[in-house]
């Protein structure tokens, strides 16, 4: 561990309590469809059919991510009942362990001071309240990688052999959270470091094969499912096709394929696709993130890319090559990118740590200015959301009060240092509040299936009854929230039967002769889709959807 000059803020543990909380109060916001409603209901249906090995999506068999989201959320379920608390909190608990793994791994790197620094610009960057707002696999991958790492680079230091085995253990756990991708960033890392250090002896430790061996065992059981749900029956119709392998799908497939260009998902993105999108996904610390970068790849140049002693290049080096892996993928979603947060959080600190000792004067000069602008905009986007965007009653523009006056206390406040870092950890954790708790709060009554599931449980109709017909907006959270597969019916429609269409649906019935009665009808949008025109309140209706429960006579 390195030590530290006083000029490192100290930040109390106080602070990441109430960034924990901040967190945790995402259980209150319903789940978003698509992908999160999709995982909820899949985790839902292993809980109702005790089939832990094997995975179905309302009933139909399930061939994309790994088990373990769904172990843990069944798990929940199991503990805290079918519904927010139990789906969302088990990935939330992970969100947590990233951050406390990004302090350690910091802390092993540069000193416990800017471990904790490293730990709070992590756990406050956007994408990380998006996660814990959004349930997405790339929360648990994420934090077993960084867990891993963590632990791996602890047998580096100390040579422990537990740390070894914890280490191998959490990338087996990574990999049945997403894939090969969990394997790769930890080697991606160590290597690169090693590499630029000529370390060459630590390519080839025989304690390496007992690691091999633990993530070979705990494979096992995912490997048997995978093996006797898709391999076993070859004849099985998957996707639209036969003879799919789910071992090869997970192994190779779903990862190395889509940079080979053998799967076919395709959307098109090209390299700087991810770093796009960490321009708002790692807010308020990207601007600083990028002169980090620039910094350590051309302090390595002028090294002729040998690393000096104290220097390390598993944040950088890791942090590239994850990139350039995963921005090879022909296909590529904005949270790809979030396993590779920690690294870009750990070298934001050590910036920092060099301006506050004095290093880059210049620089440091240029920047603070900068994130005071983003830390005032950040909260003139907050006023603008609880204000106008969905108007908050008067406790919430109270609360918007008490947190500006915070922000201008920290601004103003001599004895407060520095700044630079303060105000921005001020600004997005306020931000935040509110966006959790009014923005996505209030969002998520725009969604169809969380108005339908809590319309038919207020009036008992039961799910059974009722099959949808021509629907545009997905209905993962309906199946969820109504703890029901909602079948869907294309061809016939059965008499005394409760319909959920909209307007297509309700043409295509009246021509078709079927009558019925209107049930209840409403306006939905899709959620995971904004739109300026639906963020307008003056012409928000005009970019809601009519959805129609019927009742067949």
């Amino acid at each position: 561990m390195r030590l530290e000059n006083s000029a490192m803020p100290k930040i109390p543990i106080w602070v990441f309590i109430i960034l924990a909380i901040v967190h945790i109060s995402a259980v209150r916001v319903g789940v978003m469809d698509i992908d999160a409603s999709q995982y909820a209901e899949i985790s839902r249906e292993m809980l109702e059919n005790g089939n832990y090995l094997q995975l179905f999506d309302r009933g139909i068999d399930y061939l994309d991510k790994p088990p373990f989201l769904f172990w843990i959320s069944a798990l929940g379920m199991k503990i805290f009942g079918v519904g927010n608390l139990g789906f969302k909190l088990p990935s939330i608990l992970f969100a947590l362990f990233a951050i406390y793994a990004t302090y350690r791994l910091a802390r092993l790197l540069y000193g416990e001071a800017t471990g904790r620094m490293a730990a709070l610009v992590f756990g406050t960057c956007q994408g990380m309240f998006l996660m814990t707002n959004d349930i997405r696999t790339d929360t648990v991958l994420m934090s077993w990688v960084i867990i891993a790492i963590w632990l791996i680079k602890e047998w580096d230091v100390h040579r422990k052999l537990h740390h070894l085995l914890l280490g191998s253990a959490a990338i087996a756990f990574g990999m049945m959270s997403k894939g090969p991708i969990a394997l790769m960033v930890p080697i991606f890392a160590f290597a690169s470091d090693w590499v630029l250090k000529r370390e060459w002896s630590k390519f080839f430790h025989r304690q390496y094969l007992l690691g091999l061996l633990v993530i070979a065992i705990l494979l096992i059981p995912m490997s048997i499912g995978l093996y006797q749900q898709f391999d076993a029956q070859p004849g099985k119709t998957v996707n639209g096709l036969t003879g799919v392998s789910g071992l090869r799908f997970y192994y190779w497939s779903q990862s190395f394929g889509r940079i080979t260009g053998e799967s076919p998902w395709n959307n098109g993105a090209k390299l700087d696709f991810l770093f796009v999108n960490m321009l708002w996904s790692f807010l308020p610390w990207i601007l600083l993130f990028v002169p980090a970068l620039v910094i350590n790849i051309v302090k390595l140049v002028k090294q002729k890319f040998r690393l000096q002693p104290g220097q390390e290049w598993m944040t950088t080096g890791g942090f590239l090559l994850a990139y350039l892996a995963l921005g090879s993928s022909k296909y590529q979603l904005p949270h790809y990118i979030f396993v590779a947060f920690p690294f870009a959080a750990i070298m934001v600190a050590a910036l920092l740590k060099d301006f506050f000792e004095g290093k880059y004067p210049q620089l440091h000069k240029v920047f603070k200015p900068i994130q005071w602008a983003v830390s005032f905009l950040l909260m003139a986007v907050t006023l603008l959301i609880i204000a106008y965007i969905f108007p908050a009653g008067a406790g919430w523009i109270i609360a918007w009060i008490i947190v500006l006056a915070v922000l201008l206390f920290v601004a103003f406040k001599k004895s407060i240092q520095p700044k630079l870092f303060w105000l921005s950890v001020t600004a997005i954790m306020g931000a935040n509040l509110f966006l959790t708790n009014h923005f996505y709060y209030t969002l998520l009554d725009y969604q169809l299936g969380n108005q339908m599931a809590a319309y038919i449980k207020q009036e008992n109709i039961p799910a059974k009854d009722i099959v949808h017909y021509r629907m545009k907006d997905p209905l993962n959270a309906f199946h969820f929230y109504a703890q029901a597969v909602i079948s869907k019916d294309s061809l016939e429609i059965g008499k005394e039967k409760y319909v959920l269409t909209q307007d297509s649906g309700l043409i295509a019935l009246s021509r078709k002769g079927y009558v019925f009665d209107t049930v209840t009808t409403g306006k939905c949008f899709r959620t995971s889709e904004l739109t300026p025109a639906f963020l307008n309140p003056a012409t928000r209706g005009e970019s809601l959807q009519d959805y129609y429960l019927l009742y067949i006579k």
